[in-house]
């Protein structure tokens, strides 16, 4: 893609993602939750968003690659479940949710601080980076469920369409080091991952965001 056009719209599309995550995770995902089958189809439109978006930030083939792996992961994992939920769909889905996620965050940063001015636009793409910290860490709880039995107490890992929501919710409960209670990690390899999504949960904001955000007022001063 001709240079010009990615500055161009780069940018604006880090916006546009973090809403568009944003409807995915707080909306789409509940809803899906409580049987509403129909957002599904959300979740394929956001995969087909991510692989445009990944490719006018970055240029890069790699990224685009990888996107295109992660959906295609999730589409063999919907058709499992489908013909018959097992753990092995929440694997697929996991490993689906992960490469977007480590591809997304590694797209993200590189347009985040790249060189020039900070604008509101790469503000919205650090909110972004930081709910992509969230979603990567789903993938990984998802996989440690699933591989030790009873790791978290209170998040069943059944394949159903609640478990997405439920481990999500739990990311970022983790994140925010909100702490409810309701879901807690059990085995010392998932109070580990907690701890290490806690820490960058409470540095991002106050390190990373905080500098973006003094830097582009003082831009706008």
């Amino acid at each position: 893609m001709n240079d010009r056009l990615r500055k161009q719209w780069s940018d604006p599309l880090l916006t546009a993602l973090t809403v568009l995550l944003v409807i995915m995770l707080f909306v789409a995902a509940p809803l899906q939750a409580s049987g509403i089958i129909f957002f599904q189809a959300f979740e394929l439109v956001f995969a087909l968003v991510l692989v445009a978006g990944a490719f006018v930030m970055s240029g890069s083939r790699t990224a685009v690659f990888a996107m295109v792996v992660s959906l295609a992961m999730a589409t063999i994992g919907a058709v499992f479940r489908i013909r018959s939920p097992s753990g092995l769909d929440i694997n697929l889905f996991a490993g689906a949710w992960l490469v977007m996620g480590v591809t997304m965050g590694w797209v993200v940063s590189g347009a985040v601080f790249a060189p020039g001015r900070i604008t509101y636009h790469r503000i919205m793409g650090a909110v972004l980076l930081y709910l992509t910290i969230a979603v990567t860490f789903v993938p990984i709880f998802a996989f440690v469920g699933s591989m030790l039995p009873n790791a978290f107490s209170g998040l069943p890992m059944q394949d159903t369409p609640a478990l997405a929501s439920n481990l999500i919710y739990f990311s970022f409960v983790t994140l925010t080091t909100t702490g409810y209670g309701d879901v807690f990690p059990l085995h010392p390899i998932a109070r580990s991952l907690c701890n290490l999504e806690a820490i960058i949960g409470q540095l991002y904001p106050a390190t990373l965001l905080a500098r973006l955000v003094t830097l582009e007022m003082a831009h706008r001063g």
